[in-house]
């Protein structure tokens, strides 16, 4: 039974250390941070929206990374007389399982056990495009949840 018990132990210190990979992410926080000098210059309201992690028609290509990170893809968006840049930002939020089983051999003679731990899920879900024209953000799109 101690090797059951050193094993849900076990499995629990590994979902600990999971979740402490994942908190380490960068933040509007840490980027508001990390460009602080920047991000002074920029008007009450955009530091306001920047600091929620929010992206405003108008915005530079600095602020949105500033408010969001960097985008988890770039795509070019060709129209009839002009070619966009676009900035996809996907939902890495939290997709977390956690499996646990104990059993017995027969007479009660060996004991196992076993944990899983899974960070992912089956793909991740587009959040955001930020649609760009001549430097700045143009047009928003983002999923309805």
């Amino acid at each position: 039974m101690k090797t059951t018990s050193k094993m849900i132990s076990t499995g629990l210190w590994l979902v600990v250390a999971a979740l402490g990979v994942t908190s380490c992410a960068s933040t509007p926080e840490t980027r508001l941070d990390k460009n602080a000098a920047l991000v002074a210059s920029w008007p009450g309201d955009v530091r306001a929206q920047v600091r929620a992690g929010k992206v405003a028609v108008g915005f530079t290509a600095e602020q949105v990374r500033v408010a969001m990170g960097e985008p988890d893809q770039t795509l070019t968006r060709t129209e009839a007389q002009v070619s966009r840049e676009v900035w996809v930002y996907l939902d890495h939020g939290p997709k977390f399982s956690f499996g646990l089983g104990v059993g017995s051999g027969g007479g009660g003679s060996s004991t196992s056990g076993a944990v899983g731990v899974s960070t992912g899920g089956r793909g991740l879900r587009e959040l955001m495009r930020v649609i760009f024209e001549g430097g700045l953000v143009s047009a928003i799109e983002q999923m309805k949840k």
